[in-house]
């Protein structure tokens, strides 16, 4: 890769030394070529098949839950371990997923994973006992796992960082889209060909799209890029080692600040995501007494609040940047303001009196807890090292993954106990508003490279190496990285810093 701009030695915010800060052009200057142009279509299109099939897969068994409870005698603290089954072993996948995904790439993982998932939907068509269930729900989570990770990582190779929003809301978008149009068509498609038959359905579906993927999907790294193709991708971002992540460094991301406010707060969203997409259906058909038809086509209203909450946070963050909005601090913004958002209307839910009202709050609560989700990934785009993305995205998809596997089984135990969803409720707002403090309060630097992953702890010249950096071009570098100093702005900042002798001998005003 080519480096056009060599950086000193980096401060908490900024990269390491091996890496390089590419200036930002102009808007007018960032020129894609028409062979970019058809490379990001396709692996958008090819990313936002996949998510809608990947949904689908997950919303089968919430679609069919109260029908086989009553074929096969399940509880709803059974059905709640099926569930949870699935969203456990997704996230224990994701640490293995992200070293692999560093030295693999996108095409080898998500086609595997996708061929993998598949196999095992058409296979939970087949069981016939509750154990058998189990696992098979095991191999569904464990095949999935790479699908985020694949999608950040495909984003963040194909795209400037300033236009990274709009296709992060798309593809998260696509799995809502998925979950909205996954209750009546899964719905039409029980009524035909019963439950065992539209898991297989669909699990075919998923193998011939997972061949289309390998063989249309190129990774970046074996795709010989022109000059100006690399100027477009680079401009604005830092430059990275390409070499893949040590475990060392892999274990060390455990030490860092960031990444465990990014594995709490994500942990807030996943488990009210869950919840719904678990219990959605089962919830209106228990508290409203629906039939099965009716209640595919309700369930589907409160996805298509989260598809657009997904869709817009796009566009806002893409208007925040183009303000003069730090890219970090836009992501933290959406964040923050949408749990909260979230959490009050989820803890208002069980107040609802009729099926209108309740559909409504809980698609506002879906609305604002996707809208803080896609930017929970599009903060990854922004404050790490591209070399680390894979790993921490699959880190913080892990940690979130073993918290919301709990949702579906806790939900399902106070459905027995107490044959009422209010308390199951009122825990999953709470625990949104925990995840909204955590990315308020703890996320406060981004994870760079090397020796600055473990702690964040701000990284030192020895005295005899220190220099001088005036403030204009401490400015400079800030915003060329477009993460440096993150959260914390303002020549207040910056005169403090110069006080403490850390960049040398104070220069300006």
């Amino acid at each position: 890769m080519e480096k056009t701009h060599t950086a000193t030695r980096p401060t908490a915010a900024e990269p390491d030394a091996a890496d390089t800060i590419v200036p930002m052009p102009p808007d007018g200057a960032l020129v894609r070529s028409a062979r970019l142009k058809k490379i990001q279509t396709t692996a958008m299109l090819l990313l936002f098949l996949a998510a809608i099939i990947n949904f689908l897969d997950r919303s089968s068994l919430s679609v069919a839950n109260s029908t086989i409870r009553d074929e096969m005698g399940l509880s709803g603290t059974e059905i709640g371990l099926l569930l949870s089954a699935f969203s456990l072993a997704y996230g224990l996948a994701q640490l293995p997923c992200g070293p692999l995904l560093d030295r693999k790439g996108p095409r080898i993982m998500l086609g595997l994973g996708m061929f993998v998932w598949s196999l095992f939907q058409t296979l939970s068509g087949m069981i016939q006992n509750f154990t058998q269930f189990i696992w098979v729900r095991i191999g569904l989570g464990i095949g999935e796992a790479p699908m985020n990770p694949c999608g950040v990582k495909v984003i963040n190779d194909w795209f400037n960082i300033k236009q990274r929003g709009m296709p992060m809301g798309i593809f998260n978008a696509a799995s809502t889209i998925g979950l909205a149009i996954s209750p009546p068509i899964l719905t039409a498609m029980m009524l035909v060909f019963g439950w065992r038959g539209m898991f297989i359905t669909i699990g075919l579906l998923g193998i011939a799209l997972s061949i289309g993927w390998y063989l249309l999907y190129r990774n970046r790294q074996d795709v010989d890029l022109s000059a100006q193709e690399q100027s477009y991708l680079n401009a604005g971002s830092v430059s990275a080692r390409r070499e893949p992540m040590s475990f060392k460094e892999w274990r060390a991301l455990f030490r860092n600040r960031t990444m465990w406010g990014m594995m709490i707060g994500f942990s807030g969203i996943n488990y009210t995501a869950w919840l719904y997409l678990a219990w959605l259906p089962g919830y209106l058909q228990t508290t409203y007494h629906l039939d099965l038809k009716s209640t595919g086509l309700l369930a589907a209203i409160p996805f298509l609040f989260g598809a657009a909450g997904m869709l817009s946070n796009g566009y806002v963050t893409d208007f925040l940047v183009r303000r003069g909005m730090e890219p970090v601090k836009s992501r933290k913004l959406c964040i923050v303001s949408g749990m909260l958002l979230s959490a009050a209307f989820t803890s208002v839910v069980a107040q609802a009196t009729t099926t209108s009202s309740a559909v409504t709050l809980i698609g506002m609560a879906l609305f604002c807890i996707h809208f803080a989700g896609t930017s929970c990934w599009g903060l990854i785009h922004v404050s790490v090292t591209p070399r680390m993305t894979a790993s921490v995205g699959s880190i913080q998809n892990f940690a979130s993954f073993i918290f919301a596997s709990f949702a579906p089984v806790v939900t399902g135990w106070i459905l027995d106990t107490t044959h009422s969803f209010s308390l199951a409720l009122t825990l999953c707002s709470c625990f949104t508003l925990v995840g909204a403090l955590s990315y308020l309060l703890v996320v406060k630097r981004p994870i760079t490279d090397a020796a600055d992953i473990a702690g964040g702890a701000p990284l030192r010249r020895p005295a005899a190496q220190k220099e001088s950096v005036t403030l204009p071009a401490l400015r400079s570098r800030r915003a060329a990285l477009g993460l440096s100093h993150y959260f914390t702005t303002g020549a207040h900042h910056e005169n403090r810093i110069c006080r403490a002798g850390r960049y040398g001998p104070r220069h300006g005003p």
